[in-house]
């Protein structure tokens, strides 16, 4: 059975890509900050619990230390936790938002690397955004182009750097970022846009069940591969 974590999964994208996987026969972690809102997801799913605030080295080190009591390995992890920020553009919203949407994938990411290492197929699906892109957010063409999401749009310009060195770096497994699509959830209700988080899902979840000949270091969306 392929071992999954995903992070920020008590909803939206993450709490559905969860929900797809475990159909398709992943023994799924749902990581999730809040432990009541984690653990009721997680029963609702049949997913198991594991409270990870991928802000917080000590959560995410017991995370994946559960995970490798239990399991020993970890085939496919979702970089999937985020946060729009939204507000406020000062130093320590700026500091936040970095510190979630793209330190938080280099924390979980690292701690994760010795289970992925056992994993005989590992795989890495990191959650960006269009909205990281600097050709889309200067394309008029664009809806992006007309959305002032400042600290949003440069912390997953960073995470989609990342992934790229990531995949440059360990070779052996598979980094990929993507964008799934604008989607109904708490992030975009403000926006009124978006479509049902479960058909965003569908995108992330092809990437977490690549083959061994899957691409690596790519940034995509349904479309193919996003210009930087």
């Amino acid at each position: 059975m392929t071992v999954t974590l995903i992070t920020g999964a008590n909803k939206g994208i993450g709490y559905e890509t969860a929900r797809q996987l475990i159909a398709r026969g992943h023994d799924v972690y749902l990581g999730a900050r809040h432990a009541g809102r984690g653990e009721k997801a997680a029963a609702e799913l049949g997913a198991r619990f594991v409270q990870l605030d991928v802000t917080d080295d000590a959560s995410v080190a017991s995370a994946l230390g559960t995970i490798a009591a239990a399991e020993g390995r970890l085939d496919v992890l979702v970089n999937n936790a985020g946060i729009l920020a939204d507000g406020v553009v000062d130093g320590p919203a700026a500091l936040r938002a970095f510190d979630t949407n793209a330190v938080g994938i280099v924390r979980v990411t690292e701690a994760a690397l010795p289970l992925l290492r056992e994993s005989e197929d590992p795989r890495v699906v990191n959650v960006s955004s269009s909205l990281g892109s600097f050709a889309i957010v200067n394309d008029p063409e664009r809806p992006e182009s007309g959305m002032s999401l400042m600290l949003y749009s440069a912390s997953k310009a960073a995470a989609t750097m990342i992934t790229v060195q990531y995949a440059k770096t360990h070779p052996t497994i598979r980094f990929n970022a993507v964008e799934p699509g604008a989607t109904a959830t708490d992030f975009t209700a403000a926006y009124g846009i978006g479509r049902p988080a479960a058909e965003s899902a569908r995108f992330v979840a092809r990437f977490a069940t690549l083959g061994a000949d899957g691409p690596t270091g790519t940034y995509q969306d349904e479309d193919g591969s996003l210009p930087w």
